[in-house]
C-alpha cells in the first residue's frame, strides 16, 4: 500500500474514533431520555480546560513519574469530574424537561451550552484567548515509509476499546439491562423497582466521561484549546449520530466513520479543503435526512395525532 494512502487511512480512522466518542453520547442520552442533549460538546469540551487545570497540581504531587503520568491522571480526574458535571446539569435543568414538549428541552440545552462556554471564556484564567494543549504521546515509529504516531495507536485503541467496554455494559450487566428497560418504557421499569432518575444519572455520567475523552483526543490532535471548540465538536457528534441513526449505538459509529471519511477526503481533493471540510460534513447530513430521516440504521417511529 502507498504510504500516503495508508497516512490518510490512518488519519480518517483516527478522526472516526474521536466523533465516535461524541456521537455515543448524544445517542445514549437520546435513546434513554429521548431528550437531544445540545449542548453535550460544550459539557465535554469543559475537560480540557479541567485537565489543564488539574495538570498543574498533579505535576507537583506526581513529579517524580514524570509529565507523561502526570497528564494522565489529570486526564483521568477530568473524566470524572464531567462525569459529574453531566449528572449536576441533568440534575439543575434537563430533568425538568423530560416530561415537556421535545422543543423546550432542545432550545434549554442550546441554552446551557451557551452558559457553559460564557463561564469558561468568564472565570478561567485568558478564557477567551486559544491555549496550547500537551500532546499525549510524542513518540511514532516507521514501517517502511509508513510513519505511525503513537498518539494515533492511542486514540483508536482507546476509542474501540470504550466502545466495548460500553456495549459490555449495556448488554451484559445488570445496570445496562436497567437502562435498556427505562429506555424502554419507564413506567413499567418503575413498576419492576427500577428509579428512572437513579438510570438518568447513571446515563449522564457515562456519556459525559466518554464525550470527555473524545474532547481531550480532540484539543490534543488539534494541538490548541478554546472555549467556543464545544460548537464544532457537538455539531459533528451529532451529525454523525443523526447520520447513523439517533439511539443506535451501532449507527453513531457508522455516522462517524462516513463523517470523518468526508473529512478527510475534502481536505485531499479539494483546494483549501480543510476550510469547508464542515460545509462537505453537513451537506451530507442534510442528504441523509433527506432521503432516510431516522438514519442509516434508526427505525422510523410512528406516532398519532
Amino acid at each position: 500500500m502507498d504510504a500516503l494512502v495508508a497516512q490518510h487511512l490512518l488519519n480518517w480512522l483516527v478522526l472516526a474514533s474521536i466523533y465516535t466518542l461524541l456521537a455515543l453520547g448524544f445517542s445514549l442520552l437520546f435513546g434513554v431520555l429521548d431528550v437531544i442533549h445540545f449542548s453535550h460538546g460544550d459539557v465535554a469540551m469543559v475537560a480540557p480546560f479541567v485537565a489543564l487545570a488539574a495538570v498543574q497540581a498533579v505535576t507537583t504531587v506526581a513529579a517524580p513519574l514524570g509529565a507523561p503520568v502526570a497528564l494522565l491522571l489529570a486526564i483521568l480526574a477530568s473524566m470524572v469530574a464531567i462525569g459529574l458535571l453531566g449528572v449536576l446539569l441533568d440534575w439543575l435543568v434537563i430533568r425538568r424537561f423530560r416530561s415537556a414538549p421535545a422543543m423546550m428541552a432542545l432550545v434549554a440545552t442550546v441554552a446551557l451550552g451557551t452558559v457553559i462556554r460564557e463561564m469558561i471564556r468568564t472565570f478561567y484564567p485568558q478564557g477567551s484567548n486559544p491555549k496550547p494543549f500537551p500532546a499525549i504521546s510524542t513518540g511514532a515509529f516507521q514501517i517502511g515509509e509508513f510513519v505511525i504516531p503513537t498518539f494515533s495507536l492511542i486514540v483508536i485503541g482507546v476509542s474501540v476499546a470504550m466502545v466495548v467496554a460500553l456495549f459490555a455494559l449495556l448488554t451484559h450487566t445488570s445496570v445496562g439491562m436497567r437502562i435498556r428497560a427505562v429506555a424502554e418504557d419507564r413506567n413499567i421499569a418503575r413498576l419492576m423497582a427500577i428509579r428512572p432518575n437513579q438510570i438518568f444519572a447513571i446515563t449522564f455520567f457515562i456519556a459525559s466521561a466518554v464525550g470527555a475523552i473524545g474532547a481531550v483526543f480532540f484539543v490534543s490532535h488539534a494541538g490548541v484549546v478554546r472555549f467556543d471548540f464545544g460548537v464544532q465538536l457537538g455539531l459533528i457528534g451529532f451529525s454523525a449520530a443523526v447520520i447513523g441513526g439517533l439511539g443506535s449505538m451501532q449507527g453513531a459509529i457508522l455516522g462517524s466513520l462516513l463523517i470523518a471519511g468526508v473529512d478527510v477526503l475534502v481536505q485531499i481533493a479539494v483546494p483549501d479543503g480543510a476550510s469547508y471540510r464542515l460545509v462537505f460534513m453537513f451537506v451530507l447530513t442534510i442528504l441523509v435526512l433527506v432521503l432516510k430521516p431516522a438514519g442509516l440504521l434508526g427505525k422510523p417511529v410512528f406516532e398519532k395525532v
